[in-house]
């Protein structure tokens, strides 16, 4: 069972002790990503995260800081997303002091040297190409920029080379001093540990951790009318499609019924459109839905991969989906076993140290408040077909439709005549 200690300074820390693992990880979040940027700093948190393995006053070099956890096995890594930036080791439990020290000290005392801050903007220019060069991956942003125009929320999260060329080193500075403070930190420690030992641990390697007040996002601004579309001609072999709807934020009572729609759609191999779009059409090698809910937004999206003569055939087709089951009851026998694949895929995904620390730290961070998974179950439990119903009647409408592709296409209207349900 997690416990949750708030110290005076504000910081958070969640324990997780397991049993059943010799394992131990350290995950430390901090409330800030792409979402608490500007237009001229888009990518600056990302930025940051590549440079706080280049060196601190102790760990002067980017080898000095990996060497230490690469000589007991440790793995460890680090990730940014729209609401937060993460690092984490996950080692055996006997050397849960090097994972603290490790991570306290590139927490705190990075020097981001302005030589390695130039050469990193090169292979964040060259990350940022990949994407470009990956369509099945860039798909996503282009939904995200459709959906939310020029706003936090619509800009990529590793940003732009353009950006990424001009952020200076005093930005960068200022916003580390900002943002990651006492009040915006959350430490998870899960795996073999005591709750006291982990405790008392973190209070000391993170015993400088600053205490000033962090800086707030911008909210959100949502405005759709009508069925909404964004064509990023490519010359390539298939079209990526990203086609489907505004749905709900974290708060939203109807947020599990949103999930298990998303399973009933094309969360698996069974679901509707997997067996229509690949499984009878044969059109699409990928084709999955999923869905995201954050504080303030949320959307249903279905993303495949179409042969470039058939992505007509593959649009009509998946909203005939949408439209027949928001139409008609699914059967009490199909909502069951929507159930059941979340319940088992999430007993399955925590399994391991740096699992637990995710699930409860993430919902530390994003909703202020924790729920076990068997909490978790009995609401995905209360889930009737009837709300099924009432949920894809609401979202399923022509006005909140959305599609992004990236295709040989330049024709913008054909697509357009398309999006009706």
């Amino acid at each position: 069972m997690y416990r949750k200690t708030t110290l005076k300074n504000g910081l958070r820390i969640i324990t997780v002790p397991q049993n059943s693992t010799q394992a131990v990880t350290v995950l430390v979040l901090v409330g800030t990503g792409s979402k608490y940027e500007t237009k001229e700093t888009n990518g600056i948190s990302h930025f940051l995260e590549h440079l706080f393995f280049k060196g601190t006053k102790k760990r002067p070099s980017s080898q000095a800081v990996a060497e230490p956890l690469d000589k007991v096995g440790g793995i460890y890594n680090a990730f940014t997303g729209e609401e937060f930036t993460g690092y984490f080791t996950k080692v055996d439990a006997f050397h849960l002091d090097l994972a603290l020290d490790c991570v306290s000290d590139i927490y705190l005392n990075s020097l981001l040297p302005l030589r390695e801050i130039e050469k990193e903007r090169g292979v964040i220019i060259e990350e940022i190409n990949m994407y470009l060069d990956t369509p099945m991956i860039y798909i996503t942003e282009l939904w995200k920029k459709l959906l939310y125009g020029n706003q936090p929320a619509g800009w990529e999260v590793a940003g732009t080379k353009e950006t990424i060329s001009k952020i200076k080193r005093s930005q960068i500075l200022n916003y580390m001093e900002s943002q990651y403070v006492a009040s915006n930190t959350i430490i998870c420690v899960a795996g073999k540990i005591s709750h006291s030992q982990a405790i008392n641990k973190v209070k000391k390697y993170f015993l400088k951790i600053k205490t000033t007040k962090s800086l707030l996002k911008p909210p959100v601004v949502e405005k759709q009318k009508k069925p909404q579309l964004l064509l990023f001609p490519k010359n390539s072999d298939q079209t990526h499609i990203a086609l489907g709807v505004r749905t709900y934020n974290l708060f939203h009572p109807q947020r599990y019924t949103v999930e298990l729609l998303g399973i009933l759609l094309g969360g698996m191999m069974s679901s509707r459109l997997f067996l229509e779009i690949r499984g009878k059409l044969g059109i699409a090698y990928y084709i999955n839905t999923n869905i995201d809910d954050n504080p303030e937004t949320g959307y249903l999206v279905t993303q495949a991969g179409i042969d470039n003569k058939k992505v007509d055939k593959a649009i009509t087709s998946i909203l005939k989906e949408y439209k027949k089951i928001s139409h008609k009851k699914i059967s009490q026998a199909e909502l069951k076993k929507a159930k059941d694949f979340i319940k088992g895929k999430t007993i399955l995904s925590l399994e391991t140290s740096d699992a637990f620390a995710s699930f409860y730290a993430g919902q530390e961070l994003l909703e202020k408040k924790i729920l076990t998974p068997e909490e978790i179950f009995k609401k995905i439990d209360q889930v009737t077909v009837n709300d099924i119903l009432k949920v894809t009647k609401d979202i399923f409408q022509p006005k909140k439709l959305n599609l992004a592709l990236i295709g040989p296409f330049k024709d913008k209207e054909k697509f357009q005549k398309l999006l009706k349900i």
